[in-house]
């Protein structure tokens, strides 16, 4: 089957997911055809069993897709440029101690909790799987999605100050994860299984600077030469197709010099949405502009989702490992508690939180495609089998269940927003 076979086959499904979720369910996109990606694939699931032809070649047809390619090197640097074109720089600046603390800080001491957890629990469940992997899944599923995430933010009405807060955090603890999960991952295919000299400190934190400040220079750089370019231009079509370059040398020369192409492109958006909202006029419709990568952002997020899910017939599954992904839920919710509280005592005495930040940073951190990019990268054997099941047993639950219910989260951070400023409004004393 040629590529252009499979793509659009892959693009009708989705459309038609799309269309009986805006019919019928009438669910958020993202949700609607993760569910109804997941009803697909169980029924490939039962007619693969029941000898069903057409249904092994369909199977066959998923699998054939890569799909950790398909996020790192195609839609993911898209969706996060996107996504960082939204958000307000000014007030990103503004919170940039606590963004940072939240993407460095929480994400390592939630790597380290669900690492150390599930090196005790498989022993208990006589599994023999060396520390430096359980660290490896740590590393995969600490990190919230920012496509999941910044999808939930559309929908619900969140107080400014808040989204700021939970969109910049996901953004950079999206990269963060994935160069410590490359960390990890160095540590353990150069000595951590006993095989081969294994890495010094030195060489890891070289490793982790190079990954991490060479991405965002990388984005910074590049950001810089298109927006100068857009500032040079006044049509339309030419500064879409600018940014669709950046976007995309973002994303090659990323892989090339061996940095994080998804901090490369959260600083390019970064960069180029700052300097825009600073001088409007250097594009020639901001509107249709914004409105284009919408789109964009919209399309790709959607197609994303439903390929996650059908992806679901690319593991194997089994009771004990079915079992360790509902244990897995808890377990990381408890860490990412831990990991939100630890950074919020810290920055308390400089930083005022509103009593529902810390509720929506940990209900609304959403698990995703990139947690299953990540998994799917664990070298075969099995532990990726392993680690595949535990991860989209997180991952739907996230999405479903933690994505239907932020809503009402979020509405009630925003009326008690509201009402504390109506309660400081009537105290302020009225001018005679």
């Amino acid at each position: 089957m040629s590529i252009l076979d499979l793509t659009t086959i892959l693009v009708c499904l989705t459309a038609a997911l799309a269309f009986l979720n805006a019919r019928f369910f009438k669910l958020p996109a993202s949700i609607g055809v993760t569910v109804g990606g997941l009803i697909v694939s169980l029924l490939l699931f039962i007619l693969t069993e029941l000898d069903v032809p057409f249904a092994h070649d369909a199977v066959a047809l998923v699998r054939g897709v890569q799909f950790n390619n398909f996020v790192f090197e195609g839609v993911l640097s898209f969706l996060l440029f996107a996504g960082a074109l939204g958000v307000n720089s000014h007030a990103l600046w503004s919170l940039r101690g606590p963004v940072i603390s939240f993407a460095l800080l929480s994400t390592a001491i939630s790597t380290a909790l669900v690492g150390g957890v599930f090196f005790l629990l498989l022993n208990l469940f006589g599994l023999k799987v060396p520390l430096i992997y359980c660290l490896l899944f740590g590393a995969l599923i600490s990190p919230t999605d920012p496509v999941a995430v910044l999808g939930m933010l559309k929908q619900a009405k969140v107080p400014r100050r808040i989204e700021t807060l939970v969109a910049g955090e996901s953004l950079f603890n999206d990269g963060v994860g994935v160069v410590a999960f490359a960390v990890l991952a160095g540590v353990a295919a150069s000595g951590g299984e006993g095989h081969g000299p294994a890495l010094s400190a030195a060489g890891i934190a070289g490793f982790f600077a190079q990954e991490a400040l060479g991405g965002l220079a990388l984005g910074v750089g590049l950001g810089l030469i298109g927006w100068l370019a857009l500032r040079a231009l006044g049509d339309f079509v030419t500064e879409v197709l600018v940014t669709l370059g950046l976007v995309m040398a973002c994303t090659a020369v990323a892989l090339h010099l061996h940095v994080s192409a998804p901090l490369a492109a959260v600083a390019a958006g970064l960069l180029v949405g700052s300097l825009n909202d600073r001088i409007p006029s250097a594009l020639s419709s901001r509107e249709r502009y914004d409105g284009f990568w919408h789109l964009t952002d919209e399309l790709l997020n959607i197609f994303l989702f439903a390929l996650l899910a059908l992806e679901v017939v690319a593991v194997r599954f089994s009771v004990t490992a079915l079992l360790l992904g509902v244990l897995a839920i808890p377990v990381v919710l408890v860490a990412r508690t831990i990991s939100v509280q630890v950074p919020i005592s810290v920055l308390r005495r400089r930083h005022d939180f509103s009593p529902f930040t810390r509720r929506l940073m940990i209900w609304g951190g959403l698990r995703g495609a990139i947690s299953v990019a990540l998994a799917f990268t664990v070298p075969a054997g099995p532990e990726r089998d392993l680690f595949l099941v535990m991860t989209y047993v997180v991952v739907v639950f996230s999405i479903i269940v933690q994505g239907l219910s932020v809503g009402r989260l979020a509405a009630r951070a925003g009326e008690a927003q509201s009402k504390g400023e109506a309660e400081n409004t009537a105290q302020q004393p009225h001018s005679p």
